[in-house]
């Protein structure tokens, strides 16, 4: 079953974030949290994500945004 869209999940291939934002043929179009250029990901690799996953893509995406690194 494909996620819906705005569904935040892991691409458990990759271990990346994203959030759906569409279909594509046999596949789920992702985004990563925060923007960027979009992935394809097979339905059967994809799983929710947690609240940590989202909380931590969260911050990395704001800490990239700032340009800062936490020491």
């Amino acid at each position: 079953m494909k996620p819906p869209v705005g569904t935040h999940v892991v691409d458990t291939r990759t271990g990346r974030v994203g959030i759906v934002m569409g279909h594509e043929g046999p596949y789920v179009q992702l985004r990563p949290y925060g923007g960027g250029r979009e992935w394809d990901a097979e339905p059967g690799a994809l799983r929710a994500a947690t609240r940590a996953e989202r909380l931590g893509a969260a911050t990395a995406q704001a800490d990239a945004r700032s340009g800062g690194e936490v020491p």
